[in-house]
């Protein structure tokens, strides 16, 4: 009897477990409703990504026509009948006309510039992807690899608060902090106001032939634009509130998929390799050296090559390094470390390979899963950097502080 009662006076294990459920609940969704997670991951993104795209235009400026233009290979019946096929979406077969692609190429350059200075990142992240998506999708047959990642990446920026740190948008936010927010900037609705009648204007008169996907998407995306800057300007707080928190869920969403989506790369290549019998016998990266696209420096190709034990070693820690990478995240250290290495190897196969977008383009992705405190010590640095320059600019212009400076006063 004694027992029964003992047993019935013992605290149940699941007692407040429910509340505490809630709580937690309730903290995670003011977390990830509350704020935009990651703004310096996003601005690294945002500046890496535009960077690496607007330095491939320009270094393929000489032969953009053969490329994407009116002399390309892929001419521009086999482009239409593919993208008649699968929908891809470019702007640049509304027409064959040289004077439109160029607009587009330059056009496209000028986006990544202004979205890497963070300038309106709004539409900047807008155009930009309508920009790869036009280039890339105009030739299929062209890219090593790393076009892919940024034609995947430059639709999550859209989705993306990018602009919140490292841009000419946050001086601007600084500068006009009475503004409370900028909604109230009339730039950035004067590029809202001429996106809508050039796309308007294209559809009227039958010069774009948009599918109905895209039509939904980017006619959304303005409507979605057009009523952020209502409501900044309306008396209702409620509404900017929920704008907020939609624009928050949005952004890390995005940011959670472009970090699944450099580790599902990392697995999937891993996993494949893993299959090939080349990879098993530690000889694969004997053959890309042998091969003259991927051997610029032949000399030092052959440097590497000529040590069985240096090629076995590189191999396999590739593929353990690519495996293992998603596992590393449970472990900050561990991971920190294997993003050193990752950065190095993708920074030799830029030199030993000849291809410096794609392992530019993999280092910026690798680049989402620094810590914070590390990327704001780069700021901090670079802004250091940065006064020092602007100083001695001011003081070259004034001599009276000139040459109180030489002075020491």
């Amino acid at each position: 009897m004694s027992v029964e009662k003992d047993i019935a006076r013992a605290p149940s294990p699941f007692k407040g477990l429910s509340t505490k459920l809630d709580a937690g609940i309730a903290r995670g969704l003011n977390k990830i409703t509350g704020a935009a997670l990651a703004p310096y991951q996003a601005a690294v993104v945002r500046i890496g990504f535009a960077l690496t795209f607007a330095l491939y235009l320009i270094r393929e400026w000489p032969h953009r026509l053969d490329l994407y233009g009116t002399t390309s290979p892929w001419g521009f019946d086999l482009a239409h009948r593919l993208t008649a096929s699968n929908n891809a979406f470019t702007v640049l077969l509304w027409s064959n006309d040289r004077l439109w692609f160029e607009l587009v190429y330059h056009g496209v350059i000028a986006a990544s510039v202004l979205l890497l200075l963070g300038w309106h990142t709004r539409t900047m992240s807008l155009l930009f992807m309508i920009g790869v998506l036009s280039l890339l999708n105009r030739n299929v047959l062209l890219g090593d690899g790393g076009d892919t990642l940024v034609h995947l990446i430059s639709s999550y920026l859209v989705l993306t608060r990018c602009g919140q740190v490292w841009s000419l948008d946050a001086r601007r936010r600084e500068r006009a902090a009475a503004l409370s927010g900028d909604g109230g900037d009339r730039v950035s609705v004067a590029l809202w106001a001429c996106s809508g009648m050039g796309l308007a204007l294209a559809q009227v008169t039958g010069f774009a032939k948009i599918p109905w996907g895209w039509v939904l998407i980017l006619w959304g995306l303005w409507s979605i634009q057009a009523l952020w800057f209502l409501a900044w300007r309306s008396r209702y707080s409620e509404l900017r509130a929920l704008l907020n928190v939609i624009a928050n869920l949005a952004h890390n969403a995005a940011m959670l998929v472009i970090a699944a989506q450099v580790c599902l790369l990392y697995a999937t290549a891993g996993w494949y390799k893993i299959q090939g019998p080349r990879w098993q016998d530690g000889t694969a990266l004997h053959y890309p050296l042998h091969l003259d696209y991927f051997s610029p420096w032949t000399p030092l190709s052959q440097v590497l090559d000529s040590r069985s034990l240096v090629v076995t070693m590189i191999t396999y820690g590739t593929v353990i390094a690519q495996v293992a990478f998603p596992f590393t995240l449970l472990n900050r250290r561990v991971k920190n470390v294997l993003l050193a290495v990752l950065m190095t190897e993708h920074a030799t196969i830029a030199v030993i390979c000849g291809l410096p977008f794609f392992s530019l383009a993999m280092i910026v992705a690798d680049m989402v899963f620094l810590p914070t405190n590390f990327l704001r010590w780069i700021g901090s640095r670079a802004s250091a950097a940065r006064g020092r320059v602007t100083g001695r600019l001011r003081r070259s212009k004034d001599p009276k502080q000139a040459a109180e400076a030489k002075a020491g006063v």
